[in-house]
């Protein structure tokens, strides 16, 4: 269960990020048009990036045993900044998610507009092959795949509820205010984890 929420906490602070496949989706939502489609789209990309970055990267630190203080502390470091700019953001009232105009009406021309958010996005193989594979290598071999089931959770339950909740909370979402506590909720989460691998590395 713990392997379970950090996968979960992670990813989901992760995929709160304001972007522009997230504005599609509340988007594609506010329209009523393929919400089904481009949630499943989006969800089943995740879990391809992350499964590749959890066995992935497993494989490729596997020779760096021995420095795995270093790795540990790495990822730590680098969580630690991804929470200092959402809190940054949060501070300074940047936080806003305005969607963009979808001018694809079929659902062959929005699978293709969304297909190039998602793969042709750098961010999103920083986040789910790179970040999340590096932690994942700290999650012990026997909790692994709880890790990768709190990961895919997350990833379906945000999109699909980003998608058919959009009519309700389009409002809300477009809020500043409304961002700045998420943003702050992601930068504690984050702080949280890059913690735990500072203790991790210190104790292994």
């Amino acid at each position: 269960m713990t392997a379970f929420m950090q996968g979960f906490g992670l990813m989901f602070s992760l995929i709160l990020a304001i972007g522009a496949q997230n504005a599609f989706v509340l988007r594609t939502g506010l329209e009523g048009r393929h919400i089904f489609a481009v949630c499943s789209f989006c969800t089943i990309s995740d879990m391809i990036l992350v499964t590749l970055g959890i066995n992935g990267m497993g494989i490729l630190f596997a020779p760096l045993q021995d420095y795995i203080f270093w790795v540990y502390m790495v990822a730590a470091v680098w969580l630690a900044g991804y929470g200092g700019l959402r809190l940054r953001d949060a501070i300074m009232g940047q936080s806003a998610l305005k969607a963009k105009a979808n001018t694809a009406k079929g659902l062959m021309q929005t699978l293709v507009v969304v297909a190039g958010l998602t793969w042709l996005n750098p961010h999103v193989y920083l986040d789910t092959v790179v970040l999340l594979g590096s932690v994942s290598i700290t999650v012990p071999q026997m909790s692994k795949l709880s890790f990768a089931i709190g990961v895919y959770t997350a990833s379906g339950g945000f999109f699909f509820a980003l998608g058919y909740g959009a009519k309700a909370l389009g409002g809300a979402l477009n809020s500043p205010k409304m961002w700045q506590r998420i943003d702050l909720g992601i930068a504690a989460v984050m702080f949280w984890i890059s913690a735990g691998l500072v203790w991790a590395a210190i104790t292994s």
